[in-house]
């Protein structure tokens, strides 16, 4: 009961709500007359037919599906890599975890000065090396996006490698054995051992790695605040705009409403196809 009544006050209770603002033609005069009235679906028709929200949809999508592939691979392979024993193995895995344990808005203004156009540190080794003139990672339309990306890669794999590397401690070594005798060593033993084994955990990390990228929103506002002219505009972003900068909380709460539907359709479609690929 304890459970029950934490789960409906602190999740519940605001999901509810901000499903029932959605509705609602909820500003900053509402909070002084308490009057909200019923507007049904104009809001979601409003941030639907909105021009930013075709290029905030296709930015979550890019957003999303660049971290999640960035961050599962390499924290594969790490995962990998420290499966084996060596020296000092322990201490560089809890060095690992320094992106994961500092605080997104840091990591956002550290990652800002590194990228900044004039004197970030990623220009001035580039320039040292010859490789590039200051090109504008956090300026530039066409790179700004994929920069998001890297930084959000860069917090994202050690979730990934921790997961991952307790998912690869559960597999017996007795059947790495086995499978040597029959000749199934490096990749064809990842292929018919670790692989089959390590599904489950897969389908975790994957799960919460969609539904915690695709709202992210800390990184984001510390690095670009969704610009330069939208190029880093994502839903989650969006809807902060609205609520919080232009205090059109029906619309604000309108667009999140959307990113929870896509983010509960991402898991059950998954969930889905991953339980029909365990029967077989």
């Amino acid at each position: 009961m304890p459970a029950v009544a934490y789960v409906l006050l602190f999740f519940g209770y605001p999901v509810v709500q901000n499903v029932l603002m959605g509705f609602q033609e909820y500003s900053t005069r509402t909070f002084y007359t308490g009057e909200a009235p019923f507007v049904g679906l104009d809001n979601y028709v409003a941030v639907l037919s909105s021009n930013v929200f075709g290029t905030a949809l296709l930015n979550t999508v890019l957003f999303t599906v660049g971290s999640i592939a960035g961050q599962f691979v390499i924290g594969l392979g790490i995962a990998l890599f420290f499966h084996r024993r060596f020296p000092l193995s322990g201490l560089l895995r809890s060095l690992l975890l320094l992106p994961w344990l500092i605080p997104l808005i840091v990591s956002g203004a550290v990652w800002r000065w590194i990228l900044d156009q004039d004197h970030g540190a990623l220009n001035r080794f580039l320039a040292g090396i010859g490789l590039a003139d200051h090109p504008g990672w956090l300026t530039s339309t066409s790179l700004a996006l994929i920069a998001v990306i890297g930084v959000n890669i860069w917090i994202g794999i050690p979730f990934n490698t921790t997961i991952l590397y307790g998912g690869l401690q559960d597999v017996p070594p007795e059947l790495y054995e086995a499978a040597a005798l029959d000749g199934a060593t490096g990749w064809r033993a990842f292929r018919h051992v670790t692989w089959p084994l390590l599904r489950p955990v897969v389908t975790v990390v994957l799960v919460l790695g969609v539904v915690y990228t695709i709202k992210v929103l800390d990184i984001i506002l510390g690095l670009t605040d969704g610009g330069p002219a939208n190029a880093t505009q994502t839903i989650a972003t969006q809807a902060y705009h609205l609520s919080f900068q232009e205090f059109r909380f029906g619309e604000g709460a309108a667009m999140g409403n959307v990113l929870i539907v896509i983010s509960l359709v991402f898991a059950l479609l998954y969930l889905r196809a991953n339980r029909r690929a365990a029967l077989r």
